[in-house]
C-alpha cells in the first residue's frame, strides 16, 4: 500500500485529498428525519423546515387521531400541509392527475378508486428526508413530490412522467391532534399564475387565521374548488366554510415539472405575500437553490458542536436528538416584525427578534434551557425576548404560547426559569426590569381564564398562596413542587438584581416543597385542606392529569422532584434510603427501556419518556455516587433512543426536549437546577465521544472552544476514573458554567469498572439550597 501511495504525483495526491474531503460527513448528514417517525406526534415528521420555522411542510397520512400527521408504517399521503405546531394546522397541498377527486378519503381505506378521495400509495423506496428537504413519489400518477422551505415559505416541485391533465388541490380541511373548525375560507384566483386566501379556524380555546399567497412558474389553465360535497367550476372566487378546498389545474407534458412556491401569515394576506416575495425572490425558483440554503442553514446550527469517535449510529442519533431541538418550535412573526398578539391585535417587533411559539416549557430546564444557553445563547435571548413581548401585550407571561395564545397547557410557569437561566449566564439583551415585573406578577397574582377559554398564569395559586401547597381537594400536590421551584428562580433572580426584600420572600416560598412531604412515609404525600394527609395512598398510585394526584406521574417520581434543592431530599430521605430507592427504581425500569409504555406513569419509577423525571439519573452525583450517574445515563442513552423509523425515541417528544438531553447527555454535561442559580454550573456524566468540542458564540461568551476529552471511552469504558479541568486536577463532578464559557479544556479518563473514590467524598456534591446534615 506505501509503495501505491509513493507513486502518486503531486497533483494526484491533491485530487485524492479533495476527494476525501469532499466525501466527509457534515453534522447536517447525520441528522434524519425519519428516525423515530413512528408513532410520532403532530409536531415531529419527517417535514421539511427550517429552524424554529413558520413552514413546517410535509407529508400527513392519518386521520383525527392522537399522534396524528405522518406514520411511517403508513404507505399513502393524503396531503403535504404548511403547519405542524402545536394545536395549529394549515393549508393541504396535493398533486394528482385524470378525473378531478376533492375528497381527501378515510386514512385506513384503500387508496384507488373515485369513492376513496384522492389520497395516494407512495413508492416507499422513494422517500426522502434530510433537514430542510422531504420527496416521494405518489403511486396515483406517478408524481415525484419534492419539497423545500425558508422560514415562512414553501417550494414544491412535481415531476410528471407522462402527458396528463393534472390537478394541484389545496385543502383547508386538515386532520389532526386538535383538528380545528374552518368557521370562514377563501379563495382567490389572482392571476395566471397566483392563488390567495384564508382558513379562520377554530379549536378549544384557539382562534387563528391562516393567510396563504400561492404561485405557480406554469400558467394556471382552470380554477374551481369545492365546499362539502359540492364542487365549483370555472369561478374567480370561493367563499365559505367547513370542509372546503380549490384546485389549480394544468396540462402538462412527458417529464414535464411544475413548480410551486407558498407562504403563510396569521397577520393577513398581504402580509403573507411580503413573506413569499422576501424569502423566495431572490432565489428566481430555484429549486436546488432553496434547498443548499437550508441545508447550509441547518448545518451551520449543527456544527455548533462537533464530536470526534465513538461509533456511526451514536453520530447520527447525536445529531439528530441536536436537529429535533430546533425544530418543533414555531416563529410566528412575519419577515417584517408583524404579528398577531393574544388579543388578536396587529403588533410589530423588531424582525430580528421574533416573536415565538409552542408547546408548554414544562421541565425544558432539564433538556432545552441549558442546551439553548450553552450553545445558543442567542436563541434563549429570543425566547426570552418573545416571552416577555407577550406580557407586554397580553399581561401574562405564557406557558405554552400556541399561535401567541394563553394555552393554559401544563402546570406553573417554567418560562421563568430560562428567563433567569439567561441572565444568569450573561445573556442580558432583554429588559430585566419588565422581565422582573412579569415573575413578580406570575408569582404573585391567581391565574384568570382568558376571554377565549383559555388559561393565564397558574392554576390552584390562591390556595398555595394561601397555605404554601396545594390542597388534594382542589388539584394535584404535584404542584406544589413546580411551584416552589419557581419561587426559587424568582428569588435568584431578585438576588441577582439587587433586590433583597423580594429574595427573602420568594427563597422561603422556595422551601414549600417540604409542606408535602410526609416524613412518617418519607414521600411527597396528597394533603388535605386541614392538614391531614390523604389515606389509601401509595408511592406508585394517583397519577392524574386533571385534579387530585401527582401530574403526569406519582409519588415515587415526584419525591425526587426538587431541582434546586436535592440535598433537602436527601436530607429527609436519607442518603442510604435515597441511593437504595434510586438505584432499584433504575434497575426494575431498565426492562421497560425506562419509558412508561400507554401512558401508564404509575408503573415504572423511571419514566425517561416523561418530563418530571428525566433529571433522575444525575442525581446520584449529589448522593455521594457519582459513578452511578455515569452507569444510569449511558443506559437511558442506549436503550431508550434508538437510530430506526421505529426506535428513535419512547413515550413523548415533546418539542424536543428529549432530544436535548440526549445532546447534553451525550456530551457528559446536565444541569438539575436548570442553571438558574447564581452562579450556574454543569454536573458531569459519561460522554459518548472521545472529544466534543463546542463552537462558543462570541456575542456572549469570551471563550473560542470548549472541549471534552474522555480518553479510552466506550460502550465497556463507561466510568469516570479521573479528571483534570484546564489542565488542574478536577476531583468534583460539576464544574461553573462561567469556567466553561471562558474556554477550555475538560478531560476524563475512562475505565471499564467505577472509581468509587472520585467525585464521592463529602463536600464533593454540587450546590444546592440545603447543605447537608
Amino acid at each position: 500500500m506505501m509503495s501505491c501511495i509513493k507513486k502518486l504525483t503531486l497533483p494526484m495526491l491533491l485530487c485524492f485529498t479533495l476527494v476525501t474531503k469532499a466525501q466527509e460527513k457534515q453534522p447536517v448528514d447525520y441528522a434524519d428525519p425519519l428516525i423515530g417517525s413512528s408513532e410520532s406526534r403532530w409536531m415531529l415528521g419527517p417535514y421539511a423546515t427550517m429552524p424554529f420555522g413558520m413552514v413546517q411542510l410535509g407529508p400527513d397520512n392519518q386521520g383525527s387521531v392522537w399522534k396524528s400527521g405522518y406514520e411511517y408504517t403508513l404507505n399513502n399521503v393524503g396531503g403535504f400541509s404548511h403547519i405542524h405546531s402545536w394545536t395549529m394546522a394549515g393549508l393541504s397541498i396535493m398533486p394528482t392527475v385524470g378525473v378531478l377527486n376533492t375528497r381527501r378519503g378515510p386514512a385506513d381505506g384503500p387508496t384507488t378508486g373515485w369513492t376513496t378521495g384522492y389520497r395516494s400509495r407512495v413508492y416507499k423506496e422513494t422517500e426522502k428526508a434530510s433537514p430542510g428537504y422531504y420527496a416521494v413519489k405518489l403511486m396515483n400518477g406517478d408524481i415525484t413530490t419534492e419539497i423545500t422551505t425558508s422560514t415562512r415559505a414553501g417550494f414544491f416541485k412535481f415531476t410528471y412522467p407522462q402527458e396528463e391533465k393534472a390537478h394541484i388541490l389545496l385543502d383547508l380541511d386538515v386532520p389532526f391532534e386538535n383538528t380545528a373548525e374552518v368557521l370562514d375560507g377563501k379563495f382567490k384566483w389572482v392571476n395566471d399564475h397566483e392563488i390567495e386566501g384564508y382558513s379562520k379556524q377554530k379549536w378549544s380555546w384557539q382562534e387563528y387565521t391562516v393567510h396563504f399567497v400561492v404561485r405557480f412558474d406554469k400558467p394556471i389553465e382552470a380554477f374551481g374548488g369545492w365546499i362539502g360535497a359540492k364542487a365549483i367550476k370555472d369561478v374567480k372566487q370561493i367563499a365559505g366554510k367547513g370542509k372546503m378546498g380549490a384546485y389549480a389545474d394544468f396540462k402538462t407534458k412527458k417529464g414535464e415539472v411544475i413548480q410551486m412556491q407558498s407562504a403563510i401569515s396569521l397577520v393577513s394576506i398581504d402580509q403573507a405575500r411580503l413573506n413569499l416575495q422576501t424569502e423566495m425572490d431572490p432565489y428566481n425558483w430555484n429549486f436546488e437553490a432553496v434547498h443548499q440554503n437550508a441545508r447550509n442553514t441547518w448545518n451551520t446550527l449543527l456544527s455548533k458542536i462537533k464530536v470526534e469517535g465513538s461509533s456511526e449510529e451514536n453520530k447520527k442519533k447525536f445529531y439528530t436528538n441536536l436537529y429535533r431541538s430546533y425544530v418543533a418550535r414555531t416563529t410566528w412573526s412575519d419577515v417584517n416584525g408583524k404579528y398577531i398578539d393574544p388579543n388578536e391585535k396587529e403588533r410589530q417587533v423588531d424582525p430580528n427578534s421574533p416573536v415565538l411559539g409552542s408547546d408548554a416549557f414544562w421541565n425544558t430546564f432539564w433538556n432545552l434551557n441549558q442546551l439553548w444557553t450553552l450553545v445558543n445563547p442567542d436563541i434563549a435571548s429570543k425566547w426570552s425576548r418573545s416571552f416577555l413581548e407577550m406580557y407586554k401585550t397580553g399581561g401574562w407571561l405564557p406557558k405554552g404560547p400556541a399561535g401567541i395564545e394563553y394555552s393554559g397547557i401544563m402546570e406553573a410557569s417554567h418560562e421563568i426559569s430560562l428567563i433567569v437561566s439567561a441572565y444568569q449566564k450573561g445573556i442580558r439583551d432583554f429588559d430585566s426590569n419588565l422581565a422582573f415585573e412579569a415573575m413578580i406578577h406570575q408569582q404573585t397574582t391567581p391565574g384568570v381564564k382568558t376571554p377565549e377559554n383559555g388559561f393565564a398564569g397558574n392554576k390552584y395559586y390562591q390556595s398555595y398562596l394561601k397555605l404554601g401547597y396545594v390542597p388534594n381537594e382542589e388539584g394535584q400536590v404535584s404542584n406544589t413542587l413546580e411551584y416552589a421551584y419557581d419561587d426559587w428562580c424568582v428569588a435568584q433572580f431578585c438576588k441577582a438584581l439587587g433586590k433583597a426584600k423580594e429574595y427573602q420572600i420568594f427563597i422561603k416560598r422556595a422551601d414549600n416543597y417540604k409542606n408535602v412531604f410526609d416524613p412518617a412515609v418519607k414521600y411527597v404525600h396528597m394533603k388535605n385542606r386541614d392538614g391531614s394527609w390523604v389515606k389509601d395512598w401509595s408511592p406508585y398510585c394517583c397519577t392524574a392529569f386533571d385534579g387530585p394526584g401527582y401530574l403526569e406521574g406519582n409519588a415515587w417520581q415526584y419525591t425526587f422532584f426538587n431541582p434546586h434543592d436535592v440535598q433537602g431530599v436527601i436530607n429527609r430521605v436519607g442518603k442510604d434510603e435515597f441511593n437504595n430507592r434510586l438505584n432499584e427504581g433504575f434497575e426494575k425500569s431498565a426492562r421497560f427501556n425506562f419509558n412508561a409504555d400507554g401512558d401508564l406513569y404509575d408503573l415504572v419509577p423511571i419514566n425517561h419518556g416523561n418530563q418530571p423525571n428525566m433529571q433522575a439519573a444525575w442525581l446520584f452525583n449529589y448522593s455521594g455516587k457519582p459513578w452511578l450517574t455515569q452507569k444510569w445515563t449511558r443506559e437511558i442513552m442506549s436503550r431508550y433512543y434508538g437510530s430506526t423509523p421505529y426506535h428513535g425515541w419512547l413515550g413523548d417528544e415533546d418539542e424536543g426536549q428529549m432530544g436535548a438531553w440526549y445532546v447534553m447527555s451525550a456530551m457528559g454535561l446536565f444541569e438539575t437546577d436548570g442553571g438558574a442559580s447564581i452562579k450556574p454550573f454543569y454536573e458531569i456524566g459519561s460522554p459518548l465521544f472521545e472529544k466534543v468540542t463546542i463552537n462558543l458564540d462570541p456575542q456572549y461568551y469570551k471563550g473560542k472552544t470548549f472541549t471534552i476529552e474522555a480518553k479510552n471511552t466506550s460502550d465497556e469504558n463507561q466510568y469516570i476514573q479521573s479528571a483534570t479541568f484546564n489542565d488542574k486536577p478536577l476531583t468534583k463532578p460539576w464544574i461553573y458554567h462561567q469556567d466553561v464559557v471562558n474556554g477550555g479544556k475538560l478531560v476524563l479518563l475512562m475505565g471499564p469498572k467505577p472509581n468509587e473514590s472520585w467525585g464521592s467524598k463529602q463536600g464533593d456534591a454540587p450546590p444546592s439550597m440545603s447543605k447537608p446534615k
